[in-house]
């Protein structure tokens, strides 16, 4: 419509087309429905998959799933990837899943007694992240045929390291040291009553367990010229060193008691008050086996009497708790059971377990069988 100068009104009609709209299917949204579909599918097929393959369960702190994590495999399923829950905790929640579990890995602070065991019916398998394994109930699973793996010498060289570490430390009082020159830094220096510590160089050391750990000891120790003897369940015919064949004649014949060997029934206290008194008010003890081979009460009131000189600590008779007697001790040094805690040993490990469980899946010898 449009109106002219005369002011008449003209009405202009247009012809009208008729517009036809087709609708054409969303290629990318059919694209994408068809992908979830496939991975719907895919992740089904997988669970399903997960399901019937054999279960393994981590038996350990949640930290310790960070270490220990296997990679995905074809032949074992990991029910509880973050360590949690607890296995106590997973057993009353899932009892069908609980019954089905094949092997469980486990770390020292997490025992695997009888009771446990029999909790699992399925266990076939327990891969123990440490070269000890007294934390295992071993007789129970002779009893079941319950086959148990190890770290075997995989520490060794770490473990090594940290007993020489702690013996240097104690000897020539680095952390006391330490201690000292934090406390003194505010007083300018005021008084200079810091011990004086004692040279490592030409030491008379005894090792108790001239097995992998206690050779790569006394191999270290060889370049600070000390002179190394042993006690270990059996003379060793290839090695020089002198052997004696009791812990109480080692000590009495040496300056230093590095303990290296496992804890077992005719180990535990293998250290008892005699031995200690032995080594004379000079003497060190290093442990960096485990706690109970040391009769802790006893070596903490001669550290307290003066009757030994000093002690390196790695380990202890109730882990994680320690006697707090020990924290107030210049003579003492202290650990939190670290000997083996370096990343090279983690990635070590968990390749360690993983070859483990594979080979035990398939139907292949173990790695580092102990039972």
């Amino acid at each position: 419509m449009q109106c002219n100068d005369t002011g008449y009104i003209i009405f202009i009609s247009f012809p009208v087309k008729t517009l036809t709209l087709t609708t054409q299917p969303n290629k990318g949204l059919s694209m994408a429905n068809e992908k979830n579909n496939n991975n719907n599918n895919n992740n089904v097929e997988q669970s399903t998959k997960s399901n019937n393959l054999p279960k393994v369960f981590i038996h350990g702190p949640p930290q310790f799933s960070i270490v220990l994590q296997p990679n995905p495999s074809q032949n074992f399923h990991i029910l509880n990837p973050s360590s949690l829950p607890s296995l106590h905790e997973f057993i009353s929640l899932n009892p069908h899943q609980a019954s089905s579990i094949s092997a469980i890995l486990c770390t020292t602070l997490y025992p695997v007694n009888a009771d446990v065991i029999r909790l699992l019916p399925s266990l076939r398998l327990i891969c123990a992240s440490s070269a000890g394994t007294n934390h295992i109930d071993l007789s129970e699973c002779r009893r079941r045929g319950i086959k148990v793996t190890s770290a075997g010498n995989l520490f060794s060289e770490e473990v090594a390291d940290m007993a020489v570490a702690l013996l240097i430390d104690v000897s020539r009082k680095i952390s006391t040291a330490d201690r000292f020159l934090r406390r003194q830094v505010q007083n300018q220096f005021a008084t200079w009553d810091f011990p004086l510590g004692s040279k490592l160089t030409g030491k008379k050391i005894g090792i108790v367990g001239m097995g992998r750990i206690g050779l790569e000891v006394a191999k270290r120790l060889e370049a600070f010229n000390c002179m190394i003897s042993y006690n270990s369940r059996n003379k060793k015919p290839l090695l020089s060193y002198p052997f004696y064949s009791s812990v109480l004649e080692l000590a009495t014949n040496n300056n230093v008691l590095i303990l290296c060997c496992d804890l077992n029934d005719q180990t535990k206290y293998i250290v008892n008050k005699e031995v200690i008194l032995a080594l004379g008010k000079g003497g060190i003890i290093v442990n960096v086996g485990r706690g109970a081979l040391i009769d802790e009460k006893e070596l903490l009131k001669c550290l307290i009497e003066g009757e030994i000189g000093g002690a390196g600590l790695d380990v202890f008779e109730n882990e994680p708790n320690v006697p707090k007697e020990f924290f107030s001790l210049d003579n003492v040094v202290l650990s939190p059971h670290a000997a083996i805690l370096t990343s090279d040993t983690f990635m070590s490990i968990c390749q360690l377990v993983e070859q483990n469980l594979e080979a035990f899946f398939s139907n292949k010898p173990l790695i580092t069988p102990v039972i």
